[in-house]
């Protein structure tokens, strides 16, 4: 029998983007059953916090990635060197998260996960002036770890890669405090389904190579664009497009496939779906944007991707490590996709080694051994004051933050001209 002690667990998200609350959801999954966890909440942070901070952290966030890019890129670029205008960037939190943390410090739990960087920050803050005895445990939502997820004040840090983890220790980070786990991601992705018995269940064609394309993050322009160059492919394909909470999308969807019903390339739209993991397993490939949360539910099925028009920051980021990895291609000019899909199903073996790959790097059960790590860790541990005599800055990192900025700065001018 195990004779640990029952805990009350805190997770914390934020919801800019969706990745970071289905994250949330997935540790939760977990939890909601776990026999050494008596009670656990999930919040939204933001909706502890003034109008204005919630509107910087969601609306504007959109608004950049639809209308911006670019400057989102820029950004995040700048705001990526360790510990810089930290003091700033806190006092600013603390200002607009007054309800957050009285709830926090009412709450009083035993453990708390988080899975965005400024609740982490904000815990990590309570609990160097002592008015929490918990340090925050942080799953970070990227394949990269960026300069604002860094807090002093933590108890354990979960990432995606081996990579990010030497990244993390040459910052200061303690290594045994870093566990390559995988980005959090729902239980029902570790459960293996066959193909077949996938495409059965949700009415595909047994036989048929299978595209899958998460439609989400391009707008309902650039959709039509894309289903276009994919009706091109000249080999016989089935493509299930999913279309999300857009009514207006799944419905352009619809007249597409009944328009070309009958023709070399079948159709498939798809609104709004819990059964993401039913569609993955019964896809060959994956049409989209490099996401943390999208890819690793890709990787958990042995799914490659084909990445198309990555945002700038952290999904270019993303992209960058499975394009080395080997378990994606990328595709920067859209009239060029479906003669790169072509080349891609003429060369299976090429495929198979892909396929490979994201199996390699997966971490199908990522949900369930970030918290059975923590629920490992001593919690509790209160001191008295601020956690930072042991993190040292890496002394190039302003050095290499600038130089990043100075290439990225460089590659989005070429890119413009």
């Amino acid at each position: 029998m195990d004779d640990r002690p029952v805990r009350r667990m805190l997770i914390l998200s934020a919801s800019a983007g969706a990745g970071h609350v289905r994250a949330a959801e997935a540790l939760l999954k977990v939890c909601s059953d776990h026999p050494q966890i008596g009670e656990v909440q999930h919040w939204d942070m933001l909706k502890y916090t003034t109008k204005i901070f919630r509107h910087l952290y969601s609306q504007v966030y959109l608004d950049l990635i639809n209308h911006a890019p670019n400057m989102l890129g820029w950004i995040y670029d700048t705001m990526d060197t360790p510990w810089r205008n930290e003091k700033m960037r806190l006092a600013f939190e603390k200002f607009n998260a007054g309800p957050f943390l009285k709830a926090v410090t009412t709450f009083k739990p035993d453990i708390i996960m988080c899975t965005h960087f400024t609740p982490a920050a904000l815990v990590g803050w309570l609990h160097a002036v002592g008015k929490l005895d918990v340090k925050p445990a942080i799953a970070v939502t990227d394949f990269d770890c960026h300069a604002m997820w860094l807090t002093h004040s933590y108890l354990h840090y979960f990432v995606a890669l081996e990579e990010t983890r030497v990244h993390m220790t040459r910052l200061g980070i303690a290594a045994d405090s870093i566990t390559v786990s995988g980005i959090p991601i729902d239980p029902a992705f570790a459960v293996p389904v066959d193909k077949r018995t996938a495409r059965h269940g949700l009415k595909l064609h047994p036989d048929l190579f299978t595209i899958l394309v998460s439609a989400g993050g391009y707008g309902v322009g650039p959709v039509a664009d894309l289903i276009e160059e994919l009706l091109r492919i000249e080999r016989r394909v089935q493509l299930v497009v999913i279309a999300g909470r857009s009514a207006e999308l799944k419905a352009q969807l619809d007249e597409i496939a009944e328009q070309t019903r009958g023709g070399p390339i079948s159709l498939f739209p798809v609104g709004f779906t819990t059964e993401m993991a039913q569609y993955m397993a019964a896809a060959d490939l994956l049409i989209g944007k490099p996401g943390g949360l999208t890819t690793s539910e890709a990787l958990a099925r042995g799914l490659p991707m084909c990445i198309v028009n990555p945002i700038p920051g952290q999904e270019e980021r993303n992209s960058d490590h499975l394009l080395e990895l080997g378990a994606a291609i990328r595709c920067n000019n859209l009239p060029t996709l479906a003669w790169k899909l072509t080349q891609l199903l003429d060369q299976p073996e090429k495929l198979a080694a892909m396929q490979s790959a994201a199996q390699r790097i997966a971490h199908p059960a990522s949900a369930a051994t970030i918290i059975e790590t923590v629920l490992a860790l001593p919690v509790g541990c209160r001191d008295n004051g601020r956690e930072r005599t042991f993190l040292r800055r890496w002394k190039s990192a302003r050095a290499v933050a600038k130089a990043r900025r100075q290439t990225s700065k460089k590659n989005r001018l070429r890119d413009a001209t």
